[in-house]
């Protein structure tokens, strides 16, 4: 008989928490990132546990009681893997990110097929499935998350290890044809086959699974309709489904409505006069179309010559592995093209383009985020985008626009209300930007109202709790609140 309560395990690349170095003493920070933000509350005070990387390849250093006291204050305990730099390089910067981040984003051409990355790869996923096995028990769920693990339960099974696993894949996962390019193509799609069940963003992302799934290994059947659905490999069953990952709506909602968030959004506007405000809000990286976003308002400048002085678009960059040539080329594309724009259409008391290339605090991120009378989300490809999301929660006063690549997973969910673009069409873009600035409130306000009400519903914990209902049947709630569950460190 199954026990009545699981603990929940959250395995990821790497940790809620960053360790760094400074003034010769090591500090802890709470991470970032999608992610963090979407499993961080799911785990608080539940009894679980988080095992991943902690950000450093130094092996010498002490930092147990950093991170016991981040866990304590987390509400959950924290587990690391050890890794060394060339692990990182091969597994992390090699594989996760010159071969599988640019392939299954559509862009083949940025792939760098390097049969040591896969080696490494290969490496780091058993160092990760034997603190897994070390660290859980048969009681426990273990959920995988994201591109970097795809071998866990694969290698959890070849030692022996009976666990229910899960895995979700937060980017997306490419049609067939663009799939069969990679070299190691069958050994990858066979250990997804491990899992118990396998998650994707949207039900395209599912069908190009299992579209490469069947190609590769014609025997396996799909049965069954709906967001979930049922994988036969004759020998054994795994489950394939569709969970769009979401955010804690009312987090964004409560803090967009503190008074002093409230004040810097107006002060925000005021300091730009109360001209429109287009906010574009993107990781540091080629997939986001920034470059293409920014052409786009200069296509707007050049068609609507009578829109000038009367908005200002706002790009936050947040940075991104900068240490990485093609991210650094990349902010500099950035940066030449920003002050193209501005150099061409700028007048005294205008500058169209204000550009940011740094971290927000949440508080003043969403304050932008409420200052904003229209978001410009126009990703080349993504697996869902919070961004997206986030803004739609913020938006307290529902008068506000939503352009949305048709291209991001968000798409999905958010098609009906939000003004899709294809990003790769400047001049499309540029349109859709003139016709929403020029919708009256009405209209603005009955597309945000819907918008806002398709997050609130599908928020983080639907989310979870899809995703445990179709792993385990189980809901969030059967992982209470409170206990505490004590396991011993391997």
């Amino acid at each position: 008989m199954e026990p009545a309560v699981r603990r929940l395990v959250v395995v990821s690349n790497r940790l809620p928490a960053a360790l760094r170095q400074e003034g010769g003493e090591w500090r802890i920070k709470a991470g970032g990132g999608g992610l963090v933000t979407a499993l961080a509350p799911v785990l608080r005070n539940r009894g679980g546990m988080w095992i991943g990387w902690a950000g450093l390849s130094d092996q010498t250093a002490e930092v147990d009681d950093l991170l016991a006291k981040f866990s304590a204050e987390a509400g959950y305990e924290l587990s690391t893997v050890p890794l060394t730099q060339d692990e990182v390089d091969g597994y992390y910067f090699g594989f996760s990110n010159e071969v599988i981040w640019p392939l299954f984003h559509d862009l083949q051409t940025r792939c760098r097929f390097d049969a040591r990355y896969w080696r490494m790869y290969l490496d780091v996923n058993f160092k990760f499935a034997e603190v897994v096995a070390r660290q859980t028990t048969q009681d426990d769920y273990v959920w995988i998350q994201d591109y970097h693990l795809m071998h866990q339960a694969f290698f959890l099974k070849s030692m022996g290890v009976k666990r229910k696993t899960g895995f979700f894949l937060h980017i997306p996962f490419p049609p067939p044809d663009i799939f069969m390019k990679l070299p190691w193509r069958w050994k990858l799609i066979q250990a997804l086959t491990e899992f118990d069940l396998v998650g994707f963003q949207t039900i395209q992302d599912r069908r190009n699974f299992t579209g490469s799934l069947q190609r590769l290994m014609p025997e396996a059947k799909v049965r069954g309709r709906g967001s979930v659905v049922t994988v036969d490999m004759g020998n054994r069953t795994f489950r394939v489904g569709a969970f769009p990952i979401s955010i804690d709506y009312n987090q964004f909602a409560q803090i967009a409505e503190r008074p002093e968030v409230a004040r810097e959004a107006f002060n925000i506007k005021e300091a730009l006069r109360h001209r429109k405000i287009i906010l574009g809000v993107d990781r540091l990286d080629y997939t986001k179309g920034i470059p293409e976003r920014i052409r786009s308002i200069q296509t707007l400048l050049r068609r609507y010559p009578d829109l000038m002085g009367r908005f200002n678009f706002i790009q936050i960059a947040v940075p991104s592995r900068e240490e990485v040539d093609e991210y650094k080329d990349l902010r500099v594309e950035i940066e030449q093209l920003v002050g193209r724009v501005n150099g061409e259409f700028s007048f005294p008391g205008w500058v169209p383009v204000h550009y940011h290339y740094r971290n927000f605090p949440p508080d003043q991120l969403v304050a932008y985020y409420s200052a904003a009378d229209t978001a410009l989300v126009t990703p080349l490809r993504d697996g869902m985008n919070l961004v997206a999301k986030e803004y739609c929660a913020c938006n307290v006063t529902e008068d506000e626009v939503l352009v949305l690549s048709e291209f991001a997973g968000a798409a999905a969910q958010l098609q009906r209300d939000a003004y899709l673009v294809n990003p790769y069409d400047m001049e499309g873009v540029a349109k859709a930007l003139h016709r929403v600035l020029h919708w009256d409130k009405e209209e603005r306000r009955r597309h945000m109202t819907r918008l806002r009400d398709q997050v609130r519903k599908n928020n983080i914990y639907w989310w979870v709790d899809s995703f445990l209902q179709a792993g385990i049947s189980k809901r969030l709630d059967d992982f209470p609140a409170g206990e505490t569950m004590t396991y011993e460190r391997g």
